[in-house]
């Protein structure tokens, strides 16, 4: 019994969910497409709850570390008082303009979040500076495209060349887009196979395995 709800009972709900996924995705019948609906609200829920565990899990691995004042403490208190005081006004007074939650993402938590990025632009210029040595071919042919993109999204590459934003666009329309491309046929690729290996219950991690 214990091997029958450990292990077979998940694989088998794996396996139902994703071929009611699949047939209603491809038949189009009206009641397993309504079918397939309800099961989308459903991971919604779940969803949530899962937010919900990792908010409890997030406060009881800091309140353990708080209480026995651990390396770096203070700053697991001020995310507790944080999440409190934000959650709790969220919750009870609402997120609309004019709450103390607007208040609190407007005046702090917008601004750190800016901060962050502008820390972030830094190690991008740096990591940038060290892909864009032009030791071989292809760095020197990155390099050159990486300066004319960069000049078309400026003023000044409109004024040291008149069409620069126009060979910019042609870059970015063209060559750029059927690379992304082929990185986004590439995911979806790696993720049917993904979920050929759930369905069939080759891969189990979801299972703690």
């Amino acid at each position: 019994m214990q091997d029958l709800l450990r292990k077979r009972l998940p694989m088998l709900l794996a396996f139902f969910a994703g071929m009611v996924i699949i047939v209603a995705f491809f038949s189009g019948h009206p009641k397993l497409t309504s079918f397939r609906s309800n099961m989308q609200v459903w991971v919604s829920i779940i969803g949530g709850f899962t937010l919900l565990l990792g908010v409890v899990s997030i406060t009881s691995v800091n309140y353990r570390r708080v209480r026995k004042l651990e390396k770096d403490w203070p700053y697991k208190l001020i995310l507790l008082i944080s999440l409190a005081v934000s959650g709790g006004f969220g919750i009870f007074q609402g997120t609309e303009a004019g709450t103390v939650y607007d208040w609190l993402f407007q005046n702090m938590s917008a601004p750190m979040m800016s901060s962050m990025f502008a820390m972030l632009a830094f190690f991008i210029a740096s990591a940038a500076y060290r892909a864009f040595r032009a030791r071989t071919m292809e760095a020197t042919i990155l390099l050159i495209v990486a300066m004319i993109v960069m000049l078309g999204r400026v003023p000044i590459g409109q004024v040291i060349y008149h069409r620069m934003p126009e060979i910019t666009e042609w870059i970015m329309n063209y060559p750029n887009l059927a690379v992304q491309r082929g990185i986004i046929i590439g995911a979806a690729l790696g993720a049917a196979s993904m979920s050929i290996r759930i369905i069939l219950g080759i891969e189990r991690t979801y299972m703690g395995r």
